[in-house]
C-alpha cells in the first residue's frame, strides 16, 4: 500500500476484517507507560488490515493519544475510543493533483470548505493539504498558485479554528514530480500566506532523502512545522539502528522547540505477522518517547 493508492479513496479504505483476531495478537495488555513529552500518534494507512477499532485498541494499548489521517467515517470509532484525528484527511483530490495547478482551485475550494466545517464540528484541528506536482512549472509559479488558492480558504479555516498543514514529501524515490519536495519552498509558501492557520506537515523520511540536516532544519523552522511523520530510511520501515535517521535525538530536537502538536508513526512494518508488527509499533513509539 502507498501513500497514492491511499489517497485516491480516503474515505473508503479497504479495510480488511483481521477483527478481534490481530487485537488478541497484543504484545501485552498492559497500556505502555510514556513519559508525555512527546504526543504520540501513528498513521491510518500503515496498519490497513486492521478495523479502526482494533487499530484504536491497539493504540490505547501502546499509549497513543491519536491516530493520523483519519476521515469522517473514521472519526466515530476514535470518538468512542477517546482518541484524537491528530490529521485529518478525506478534502484533497489525490497527491498529485493539488494547489500548484489553477486548474483545480475551484474543486478544492469546494472541497476544503465543506471538510473545514466537518473537521471543525467534530472537534479537530488538524486538516492536510498537497501541492500536487510540478507538472513543468517553476517553483515561483507554484509558489504562487499555491498561495492564490489557499488564500479563498484559509478565512474559512480561521475562523474554523483548523490549521491546513501541506505535507513536505519527496520526488526522489516516492512521489516523482511532486512539488512541495523541500522545506525551503514550503517555509516559502507559509511565509507569503503569513497565517497561523497555515503550517507544514514535515516528514521526516521524506526530508532526510531529499536534504538531510534535519535537527538543523526542525530548529531553525519549527515556527512553521505543525506536524511531524516518522519512518526508517533507507526502506520506510521501522526507526530503528538499522537505518541512518537518529530518532531520539530527532525527538529531543522536536521537544526543545516547544512543540506540542503530534509526532506520528508512518513506518511500514517489515513484518506481516500481527504480533510482530504490534511490537514493532510499540518499539517505535519508546524510541521516540524522549
Amino acid at each position: 500500500m502507498t501513500r497514492r493508492g491511499m489517497f485516491k479513496g480516503s474515505a473508503a479504505l479497504g479495510i480488511s476484517a483481521m477483527g478481534a483476531g490481530f487485537a488478541m495478537a497484543a504484545v501485552a495488555d498492559e497500556r505502555v507507560a510514556l513519559k508525555g513529552n512527546i504526543h504520540h500518534s501513528v498513521a491510518r494507512w500503515t496498519f490497513q488490515d486492521l478495523s479502526m477499532q482494533d487499530l484504536c485498541a491497539l493504540g490505547q494499548r501502546i499509549g497513543l493519544k491519536a491516530i493520523d489521517l483519519c476521515g469522517p467515517d473514521d472519526w466515530p470509532a476514535l470518538k468512542a475510543a477517546g482518541l484524537d484525528s491528530s490529521m485529518c484527511n478525506g478534502a484533497e483530490i489525490s497527491l498529485e493533483d493539488g494547489w500548484a495547478d489553477p486548474a483545480n482551485h475551484a474543486e478544492l475550494i469546494r472541497r476544503y470548505t465543506r471538510h473545514i466545517e466537518l473537521v471543525a464540528k467534530a472537534g479537530y484541528r488538524n486538516l492536510i493539504c498537497f501541492s500536487g506536482n510540478r507538472r513543468g512549472m517553476s517553483d515561483d509559479t507554484g509558489l504562487a498558485n499555491c498561495e492564490t488558492g489557499l488564500r479563498q480558504i484559509l478565512p474559512v479555516a480561521e475562523a474554523a479554528g483548523v490549521t491546513l498543514t501541506m505535507e513536505l514529501l519527496n520526488s526522489r524515490v516516492n512521489h516523482p514530480d511532486y512539488l512541495c519536495d523541500r522545506s525551503g519552498w514550503g517555509v516559502a509558501l507559509a511565509q507569503r500566506l503569513g497565517s497561523p492557520h497555515f503550517k507544514l506537515l514535515f516528514d521526516i523520511y521524506h526530508m532526510q532523502i531529499m536534504e538531510g540536516d534535519v535537527i538543523r532544519t526542525i530548529t531553525d523552522h519549527h515556527r512553521h512545522f505543525g506536524h511531524y511523520h516518522t519512518a526508517g530510511n533507507p526502506g520506510r520501515h521501522e526507526p530503528d539502528d538499522t537505518q541512518e535517521l537518529n530518532y531520539p535525538a530527532i525527538c529531543r530536537a522536536i521537544h526543545a522547540t516547544g512543540f506540542q502538536g503530534y509526532v506520528a508513526q508512518e513506518f511500514i512494518p517489515s513484518s506481516d505477522d500481527p504480533g510482530r508488527a504490534e511490537a514493532a509499533l510499540r518499539d517505535a513509539v519508546l524510541t521516540c518517547d524522549i
